[in-house]
């Protein structure tokens, strides 16, 4: 579910997927590339259970940013964010995805 909004995402995110929901500022429009990547963090989100995938997620962060100490390097470097930037001009990769395929990008 799309979800349009003046708040979230905050800073100059597009959007952001909160437990499946994908929040979109206002006036902006998401692309099928936009969603495709949204779409493989729901995945990722599912198969963990969602609280341990924000969980990682904040834990490998805090981990790259003491490594890079850089915002957008650190965020870049997650393996979710690797996996889901790695496939997101891929149509077909949520179908033949394997489970925990983020791990490989660690």
């Amino acid at each position: 579910m799309i979800i349009t909004n003046r708040f979230i995402p905050f800073g100059t995110f597009l959007a952001i997927n909160l437990f499946g929901l994908i929040f979109v500022r206002k006036g902006q429009k998401l692309t099928e590339v936009d969603l495709r990547h949204e779409r493989i963090h729901t995945r990722q989100m599912r198969e963990l259970l969602y609280v341990p995938f924000y969980m990682i997620y904040l834990m490998e962060w805090l981990v790259r940013l003491i490594q890079y100490r850089h915002f957008m390097r650190a965020y870049l470097s997650i393996s979710f964010e690797r996996e889901a930037y790695a496939h997101q001009f891929e149509s077909d990769y949520l179908q033949q995805r394997r489970h925990y395929a983020w791990l490989r990008y660690l």
